[in-house]
């Protein structure tokens, strides 16, 4: 809203400096320090809030038994980080951009999945909260809606998406395409689901999550910057779309808001992002690679993500096969997911998490590297 408010004084009395708010650089700087000013005044007023409420984590029985301290601190504080990314957003980013609207869907439609799960977990107290299939539902539906939108109706996102609606682009390979053709919507259905659980699994160890989907969403804010900047989109052999570059604004408030829920989610952490935070901003970092047009990428930025996810299904793959087959389910890991593998290990927690940072880094620089070894 502030975008539109500066921009016309600006237009109609000239007033000097002004020009700079239609500068997306500035805009996605200006909402990245506005999300982490929102996150650092509403963090603590949020969590006392819960602490009244006395909505808190419940002991997990499939977690180390070192977990069983944290049992009573405060979750849902996924509302912290949905709260003060989204409103800089709107105040920053142009809110009549399709890109904007669509990404704005899928963070509060998988925020209140998220936030459903919760309440029926720490407040109507069924330890399962949401079952699993109607989460699936509605993660499905918001990949539909999505890929749908997309594939029929891509004219109303942007102009340039039209040829490019089902396709996406190869990393390391110049000008390489796929199209998935009438697969696309299932495939949109399937990333967004995938991500959108793959965090949930990686919300396991203080500051582990929101510190990850930092680096991710920051690595995305740069893509599709440059995916909306035509000389750059052009150098790079990249599709350039328009209105892709009001998208590194969400992200650049959106990691805003991650650094600032990390100050009371790290070690030992205030406050637990619960499914509220984690399925909400793994689908976005599903759909912002649709979005951008870099679906394949996926694997490779959220590698450790990726790892999580592998680590619980070859862990319960092998279990059930070394079941049947000696009558006693055997493990590959000591615990799934493997940030747990390594507690057992001994690792103190804070290591983990500080490699499994160091790890997505590493996975950041070589994603961005795609882009100039093509």
């Amino acid at each position: 809203m502030l975008y539109y408010l500066l921009t016309y004084l600006d237009k109609l009395y000239d007033i000097p400096g002004f020009g700079v708010f239609r500068y997306i650089t500035f805009r996605a700087g200006a909402a990245a320090v506005t999300a982490l000013v929102i996150a650092f005044w509403i963090g603590p007023k949020i969590i006392q809030r819960l602490r009244q409420l006395q909505i808190g984590e419940s002991a997990k029985l499939e977690a180390p038994k070192t977990h069983l301290s944290k049992a009573g601190t405060p979750t849902m504080g996924g509302l912290i980080v949905l709260a003060s990314g989204v409103i800089p957003a709107l105040l920053w980013a142009d809110v009549k951009n399709m890109y904007i609207i669509l990404i704005l869907f899928v963070t509060v439609a998988l925020g209140a999945v998220g936030f459903l799960d919760d309440y029926m977990k720490v407040v109507l107290k069924k330890p399962k909260g949401l079952i699993g299939r109607y989460k699936i539902v509605g993660q499905m539906f918001v990949g539909m809606v999505v890929g749908g939108v997309i594939y029929f109706f891509p004219e109303w996102v942007d102009a340039a998406l039209e040829p490019l609606k089902s396709k996406t682009t190869v990393p390391f390979f110049k000008s390489l395409e796929v199209d998935f053709g009438w697969l696309y919507i299932p495939i949109v259905i399937f990333i967004i689901t995938a991500t959108s659980n793959a965090v949930n699994l990686t919300d396991g160890l203080d500051g582990l999550a929101i510190g990850t989907v930092g680096i991710v969403i920051t690595t995305l804010a740069i893509i599709a910057y440059v995916s909306g900047h035509i000389e750059l989109s052009h150098y790079l052999t990249i599709p350039f779309l328009k209105g892709n570059g009001e998208l590194s604004i969400y992200c650049a408030a959106l990691a805003g808001a991650a650094l600032g829920f990390l100050w009371y989610n790290s070690y030992p952490a205030q406050v637990f992002m619960g499914d509220t935070g984690s399925l909400a901003l793994g689908g976005v970092i599903g759909a912002m690679c649709v979005l951008i047009k870099k679906e394949l990428l996926l694997p490779t930025l959220g590698g450790v993500f990726l790892m999580e996810t592998a680590s619980v299904i070859i862990q319960r793959i092998y279990f059930k096969y070394t079941k049947k087959k000696y009558g006693e389910g055997r493990r590959v890991f000591k615990m799934a997911p493997i940030h747990h593998h390594f507690e057992l290990l001994g690792w103190p927690e804070p290591k983990i998490v500080t490699r499994f940072y160091i790890v997505a880094i590493l996975l950041m620089i070589v994603s961005l590297a795609t882009f100039k070894v093509r």
